[in-house]
């Protein structure tokens, strides 16, 4: 075996019996790979490979000691990330296709030029290069489920990479977005993906706990400091050392406590209530909360130092009714759970309810499609959930009647009522009641019209997607409905 060295990144394997053969490639390879290692047989071969793939194995067929092609077989066998190039001074059309077919990547009929050799393999290190982009790219964008998150869209998967990129690091990251939309479930997806991981993480709603208690709350008190303080007692700030300190709702913090914070982010250091004695520690702060922070801000209901202190790492958690199909999958889930939860027999959503399901705004995010779907399931059983069991108000309650605005009686007047009697209800006849995809294809080509063609802004009036735009637009153009 022989083992010749040259400057660049990509490790070949070069199993050739003949040695003055062996010698001419690897000096036409020298540039272009960090080492040839040549070997002689099929064994030696094998040996390298079970050692540790390399990233290129040029392969001659005739070996002393069995056939190039079950060395080949043992590499597709063991799917070995590497791609292979057959060697051979008997090339028939046969046998390269048998190659092919176990994932050789070219083949090569001897004599050939040291040009031929080169670009063969060049070309063969930029596939495996395209190959590992591609296996990253499906890695990040393929990802549905991320350290309690549920969801595969675009605007997610942007989340989780911010995540990604922010969790190793110390910054403070800020989050924002509506009620219900997983603010503590990302600060904890923050917390588990960095190196604190193992550490506390503590978390305090601003906005639930007494202003006059909440000094105390973060930093701790000591015994008699106040009226029911019978006890030291440590805060959250003492309990999340080495950790992560999450404040949700942090726009809700009193004035006062806003300036005692900024002084603790800077220094790392607090004194308890009633204390006298500086206590030092050593944590990140993560905050959150449903509000826009800047407006807070620029109205003086919230320190602009403090802001700009905490607002290092923005994360802003977009709304489901933003997140594509997301919903279908959180429903799924949830419907998984609260049935074995609830012993019930549910496996699925009609195709009717997952519509509903994936047409409703959801103004309460992810918290609502939790209430939704164990309402569902408490309430019902089956295996199949229909638009019937939907709660209000994606579904009509049984028995409800359809009401349109009141109606005149013809007196002559317009818009008055007949004498000793009230509003008329009417119900639509079946000629005036549209499907309901047609009322949705008519609102969005109403919406771009009234846009002057331009579907991302129809998209923000409607309050949906502009993917949701451009995939149902698809559909109905492939269905003739548009």
């Amino acid at each position: 075996m022989q083992t010749v060295h040259a400057p660049r990144s990509t490790p070949i394997l070069l199993v050739e019996d003949t040695p003055s053969l062996a010698r001419v490639y690897a000096e036409f390879l020298k540039k272009d790979c960090t080492s040839v290692t040549t070997v002689e047989t099929g064994a030696e071969a094998l040996e390298q490979l079970a050692d540790g793939a390399p990233r290129i194995v040029l392969l001659d067929l005739q070996l002393p000691d069995m056939h190039g092609m079950e060395v080949l077989k043992r590499i597709s066998a063991q799917a070995l990330p590497c791609a292979v190039i057959i060697i051979t001074a008997h090339g028939s059309v046969g046998v390269a296709v048998e190659a092919m077919r176990y994932g050789a990547y070219d083949f090569l009929v001897k004599p050939f030029s040291a040009e031929r050799l080169t670009v063969t393999v060049r070309n063969a290190m930029e596939r495996l290069r395209l190959a590992q982009l591609v296996d990253s790219f499906e890695k990040d964008l393929g990802r549905s489920r991320y350290h309690g998150f549920l969801g595969s869209s675009l605007a997610m998967q942007a989340v989780y990479r911010i995540i990604d990129s922010a969790a190793s690091s110390r910054a403070t990251v800020f989050i924002t977005g509506e009620s219900g939309t997983g603010k503590e479930v990302c600060a904890e997806a923050i917390h588990r993906q960095s190196p604190r991981a193992d550490r506390p993480f503590i978390a305090i709603n601003c906005g639930a706990i007494p202003k006059d208690l909440m000094e105390s709350e973060i930093f701790g008190h000591m015994k008699g400091s106040f009226t029911g303080a019978v006890v030291d007692r440590e805060g959250a700030a003492a309990r999340a050392n080495g950790g992560t300190l999450f404040l949700d709702e942090i726009c809700e913090l009193a004035p006062d406590l806003q300036t005692k914070l900024l002084r603790f982010i800077q220094t790392g250091t607090f004194t308890p209530v009633g204390g006298s004695r500086l206590e030092k520690v050593d944590l990140r702060i993560i905050c959150a909360t449903n509000r826009d922070p800047l407006r807070e801000v620029e109205e003086g209901r919230f320190r602009e130092d403090l802001y700009y202190r905490l607002h290092v790492i923005p994360i802003h958690l977009p709304p489901l009714r933003e997140r594509e199909d997301d919903v279908l999958e959180i429903c799924r889930q949830f419907l998984a759970d609260y049935t074995r939860e609830e012993g019930k027999g549910f496996v699925r959503f009609s195709p009717a309810a997952e519509q509903a399901l994936r047409t409703y705004h959801w103004p309460g995010n992810v918290r609502q499609v939790q209430n939704v779907v164990r309402n569902i399931v408490v309430l019902h059983d089956g295996d199949t959930v229909t638009p019937a069991m939907l709660p209000a108000p994606l579904g009509t309650p049984a028995g409800a009647a359809v009401a349109s605005p009141a109606v005149g009686v013809g007196n002559g007047q317009g818009g008055g009522h007949a004498a000793g009697h009230g509003p008329v209800a009417h119900t639509p006849s079946p000629k005036t009641v549209k499907p309901l995809w047609e009322v949705e294809r008519d609102a969005i080509e109403e919406a771009i019209a009234a846009c002057d063609g331009n579907i991302p802004r129809a998209a923000a009036l409607l309050e949906i997607s502009a993917s949701t735009i451009y995939r149902k637009r698809l559909a109905w153009q492939a269905e003739g409905k548009l």
